[in-house]
């Protein structure tokens, strides 16, 4: 029997390096594997060369210049350096912080973390949809304010928030605005200026770039955004984020940006016509719900929640076959309902039987024909075997059964 392959849809945990990305860095682990800090010979110089350049690429993607890019580790590094160094920097003008209860752990976290050092954080909840409310947003803001953090688009579902509107917002009301792009960057057109953004997020591994490599915008001019360090050494990148320069990884971030921005228009064409495609087959199957705002979102993302089947046990009966996930990567370690669902208003039977489908530059019709041909079968399968299904089926309201406590 012919070994089928596995199709992988779960572009939003990581994507593969793009082999253009790889060729790319190559050089730079074994002829130029200068320390780019090291000032006074040529493979410090070609290193730093390497740097400057993908220092540029990163940039252009957003609208940026490259005096701009602190590079770090990762997103997850560029939100605690954001939100906690201005946190620090601007603690005489205040300390009270506006976020969404369906931001990443990275946010919410690091919120979280910084109460316990005094600052005092407003969590907005969204509507069903998973879109911010404005009028909400404007009224949180006091005199105390010092940043608003607002995700571009949402990691479960791919819910895009109006951005413009957000930046208008925080420039009248003079606060900061920072953005965790994760997910939208080298996806959809980003513009830092156009929308009012003095600090942005983005990793690599999310655009077909390498791992361990991210990036965090900090405005340079109009105003001049600083943050202070969270880690201390060298005083590299400007000072804000010490330690020996990733090379190859910058390298590699810098090629994933640029053909992520040439390319982006076109890809983007392709995927939503394929992500709708597995959406409408989808939810031809009875008892199945589409999650979050059907306008405002990214072009290759879909959440749908499979109504009377545990999202996780349906995985189990294809994950030989299809990658997805249930929730985020992030936390998909605990079997707990997906907290971004919850709080679109989903109930945690609907929260739980939700899978995540993220489609990529290396998806094919193939792929997606397979994956529609799996989530039938395995519907089927996991409803054959629930005795909830089989109640629903018989007309029996659910929510009114008493369950017997053991």
């Amino acid at each position: 029997m012919s070994q089928k392959k596995i199709v992988y849809l779960d572009n939003n945990a990581t994507t593969p390096v793009d082999p253009r990305v790889v060729e790319a860095m190559l050089p730079y682990f074994t002829e130029h594997y200068g320390n780019a800090a090291s000032r006074n010979h040529p493979y410090g110089w070609a290193a730093e060369e390497g740097v400057d350049y993908g220092r540029k690429q990163v940039a252009k993607l957003i609208g940026a210049s490259p005096k701009e890019i602190i590079f770090t580790s990762g997103a997850t590094e560029s939100d605690n350096l954001a939100i906690k160094g201005v946190f620090e920097m601007y603690s005489r003008k205040g300390n009270h912080i506006i976020t969404v209860n369906t931001e990443h752990k990275a946010v919410l976290d690091t919120c979280k973390a910084l109460e316990k050092k005094g600052a005092e954080v407003t969590y907005l909840s969204v509507k069903n949809d998973g879109m911010l409310d404005l009028e909400e947003l404007k009224a949180a803001i006091q005199p105390n304010t010092i940043m608003v953090a607002v995700m571009w688009a949402n990691n479960e579902t791919g819910v895009i928030q109006d951005m413009e509107a957000i930046g208008k917002i925080c420039a009248d009301a003079g606060v900061l605005f920072f953005t965790d792009a994760t997910q939208a960057a080298g996806k959809v057109p980003i513009d830092v200026n156009k929308i009012g953004i003095h600090l942005l997020a983005m990793s690599a591994h999310k655009m077909y770039g390498p791992k361990g490599i991210g990036a965090l915008y900090v405005r340079r001019r109009n105003p001049r955004v600083k943050v202070t360090a969270q880690m201390h050494g060298g005083g590299h990148e400007r000072g804000m984020r010490s330690g020996t320069l990733n090379v190859p990884g910058i390298v590699g971030f810098g090629k994933a940006a640029e053909i992520a921005l040439a390319e982006m228009e076109t890809e983007a064409q392709r995927l939503a016509k394929l992500r709708d495609r597995l959406e409408t087959e989808l939810l031809k199957i009875e008892e199945t719900y589409l999650n979050g705002n059907r306008q405002n979102r990214m072009p290759h993302v879909t959440n749908i929640s499979f109504k009377h089947v545990e999202g996780e046990g349906l995985m189990m009966t294809f994950n030989k076959h299809l990658s997805v996930s249930s929730g985020s990567a992030c936390t998909s370690a605990s079997l707990e309902p997906s907290y971004v669902l919850l709080a679109y208003g989903l109930g945690s039977d609907l929260a739980h039987s939700s899978i995540r489908f993220s489609l990529g530059r290396f998806t094919t019709e193939e792929d997606i024909d397979l994956a529609i041909e799996e989530l039938k079968r395995g519907t089927q399968h996991m409803r054959d075997l629930s005795p909830i299904w089989e109640m629903y089926k018989e007309g029996i309201d659910l929510d009114s059964v008493k369950w017997s406590e053991h």
